[in-house]
């Protein structure tokens, strides 16, 4: 039986977001392709009607798992100040509630680890993923007028903000786990507060807003 292209398309999409949630709840490594199909309701064999190997798989939920992260690059880019969109992005990342909700949390935190150890697609579509996410939310955080200065301020942030969540989900201890966040935003509050302070003096008919 021959299904309508917007079936396809429909199943297609099913499989990418259940296997997003897979890979965030157990890692790549762990999850198979029939973990996969059974999450989706589907069988086995379907699954090569849509992909040709799990590494394409891994490569096209990466580029879906940061795609998904634009409704939240929009609030934080809306934020009139350097400061007050650091201090979105770091309550956000660094909440219990991201802590706990690892299903539909940072894709980074759940399966960078795992990165390390593939090759071919599933590789490259994470490091293309990743670039490309990181060039977003140097424009939507837009920490420095200078281009260079502000990707060094966004990889520091996004690398403190990685490292703080994923040792707070690794302690067993509920108040341990906790105080990290609390630690760690309280932290990264007071630095970025002082963004505004630090950023070179622009001349008017040089707006960085413009350059994003």
């Amino acid at each position: 039986m021959r299904y309508p292209l917007a079936h396809k398309q429909a199943t297609r999409r099913r499989i990418l977001e259940v296997a997003g949630q897979a890979f965030r709840e157990r890692g790549v490594a762990a999850t198979g392709v029939d973990d996969v199909m059974r999450r989706a309701g589907l069988t086995h064999g379907g699954f090569y009607a849509h992909f040709r190997g799990k590494s394409e798989l891994v490569a096209e939920v990466c580029a879906a798992a940061f795609a998904a992260a634009g409704p939240n690059l929009d609030r934080i880019a809306a934020a009139p100040t350097a400061a007050g969109r650091a201090r979105l992005l770091i309550d956000s990342y660094l909440a219990t509630r991201h802590r706990d909700n690892r299903s539909s949390g940072c894709f980074v935190v759940a399966v960078g680890a795992d990165m390390v150890r593939l090759q071919g697609a599933a590789r490259a579509g994470f490091a293309r993923g990743f670039a490309q996410h990181l060039a977003r939310l140097g424009a939507a955080l837009r920490l420095s007028p200078d281009p260079k200065r502000n990707r060094e301020r966004v990889t520091y942030l996004m690398s403190s903000l990685v490292g703080a969540l994923l040792f707070a989900r690794a302690i067993d201890d509920p108040e341990q786990s906790a105080a990290i966040l609390h630690s760690m935003r309280r932290q990264l509050r007071a630095e970025f507060r002082r963004e505004k302070e630090r950023a070179p003096h622009v001349e008017p008919a040089h707006d960085f807003m413009r350059a994003f």
